[in-house]
């Protein structure tokens, strides 16, 4: 079997006569292949010449869409929101105010304890005794004072018989009133020993919660001053102050004036402790200072709540950190916005609005309270604007857009994410030729 070589894109064949036969037939498809050419070089200049000339102009894209919304309109109450510290309404500190030995605690620490309940007695039997001798000290002032009056009566009808001196008579009446002044003063040194029996016993002034003993029992209190043997609160109601600053005093003033009132009284107070979300608890306003403290430019005022003991804990305790509100203005038409439509920049905040000609604005705004999810606006929008409220990534100011209204029912779209462009599926690569067709077209035709 013979090897096959190229040689000038021409095959040689097995023999004399199959050589003659390919090399005809290779100048036979030389020559029809310059006529094809000749052809398509004929029909491309066929085609210019019966063509016009186009221009190539840039079409801008189509204004974007975006989703525009006007302000909701709904009445709000504006608020001060100001921190402050609970304080006990009464708190008073049980002293031992005789000098004696501790004998007796009548609570456990921490206890609430009612009104006139016994907290401490401190050695009783030495100050009883004394109230007795008291006792006997009055009833003697009072024999002597019989006697002397007695004597002074006799002497008044001798002096008149003429059977005794004016000097006797003087004599009596000066020990009638001698006795009398014992008497008053013996009345007094009982009167003093029953109020220091009294202080053997301490009682709670009202209910309240105590704090813990500070003295044990045994030990010796009152000598020489009062001793400190605990503190005991009242903690229904409780109080809580706060400050105002002067801008807003004037503001609140101002709108007390309006509505005819003379002072901050009128006032419900709202409070709310660690934890708690919005303000649970309400209150009045019952304080407030006469003057405004230079120092901090502050006005110091005081709420009052119930706080009732719930399992012998309060809902709130003394020097606790709190959050008060107090309303100060409503306002019946109040424009609210989806928080998501705001932007900040080094202005401040802003909203973009599309105008009547379909045109992007950026308007600075000046945003109040935030009330379950929308932002209300104070300033710079009117409710007939329409606020760009999905596609603001599509909105810059200064370009046209196309607005889509939103539906009423929907409201704002808190949460939800904006809809994105979806790309345009990729078309299909053309089918590749026939491995077959193709190398019969490549290949010469036997």
């Amino acid at each position: 079997m013979k090897r096959r070589t190229p040689c000038s894109g021409l095959q040689t064949g097995r023999n004399d006569g199959m050589e003659t036969l390919n090399r005809n037939s290779a100048w036979r498809l030389h020559g029809s292949g310059i006529v094809a050419n000749l052809a398509g070089v004929l029909l491309v200049v066929a085609g210019l010449s019966g063509c016009k000339e186009e221009e190539n102009k840039y079409v801008a894209p189509p204004p974007p869409k975006v989703t525009v919304s006007h302000p909701l309109v709904q009445p709000l109450t504006e608020y001060l929101d100001m921190t402050g510290n609970t304080q006990a309404v009464e708190r008073v500190q049980l002293k031992a105010r005789v000098k004696g030995f501790l004998t007796q605690i009548g609570f456990k620490d921490g206890d609430v304890v009612k009104k006139d309940a016994t907290l401490f007695v401190i050695e009783p039997p030495p100050y009883e005794a004394k109230v007795k001798l008291a006792e006997a000290n009055v009833a003697s002032a009072k024999a002597r004072l019989l006697r002397a009056s007695q004597e002074y009566k006799r002497q008044q009808q001798l002096i008149k018989q003429s059977a005794t001196s004016q000097s006797e008579v003087e004599k009596w009446q000066a020990e009638q009133d001698a006795a009398q002044a014992s008497l008053d003063e013996a009345k007094a040194n009982l009167e003093i020993a029953k109020i220091n029996l009294g202080y053997t016993v301490i009682k709670a002034p009202f209910l309240g919660r105590v704090d813990r003993h500070l003295v044990d029992i045994g030990n010796l209190v009152g000598s020489g001053e009062a001793t400190l043997l605990s503190t005991i609160y009242r903690l229904d109601p409780i109080y809580a102050y706060f400050n105002i600053n002067e801008k807003d005093l004037v503001r609140a003033m101002e709108k007390d004036k309006e509505d005819g009132n003379r002072d901050l009284a009128p006032f419900p107070v709202y409070l709310a402790i660690e934890g708690e979300e919005g303000y649970p608890h309400k209150g009045k306003l019952d304080f407030a200072a006469t003057a405004v403290d230079s120092s901090t430019g502050t006005l110091l005022l005081r709420g009052i709540f119930d706080n009732p003991l719930e399992d012998r804990m309060p809902k709130m305790l003394p020097g606790m950190f709190v959050r008060v509100r107090i309303p100060i203005d409503t306002l019946p038409e109040a424009l609210f916005v989806s928080e998501r439509s705001l932007g900040v920049d080094q202005g401040g905040a802003y909203l973009l609005v599309v105008n009547d000609k379909n045109v992007v604005e950026q308007r600075s705004v000046r945003t109040g309270p935030r009330v379950k999810g929308m932002r209300a606006i104070m300033g710079g929008l009117k409710k007939e604007d329409r606020v760009v409220v999905n596609g603001i990534q599509r909105a810059r100011p200064g370009a046209h857009v196309t607005p889509v209204q939103q539906e009423e029912t929907q409201g704002p779209s808190e949460g939800k994410a904006e809809e994105q462009p979806q790309p345009k599926p990729a078309a299909k690569p053309d089918a590749e030729p026939n491995s077959k067709s193709a190398k019969a077209a490549s290949s010469p035709k036997r």
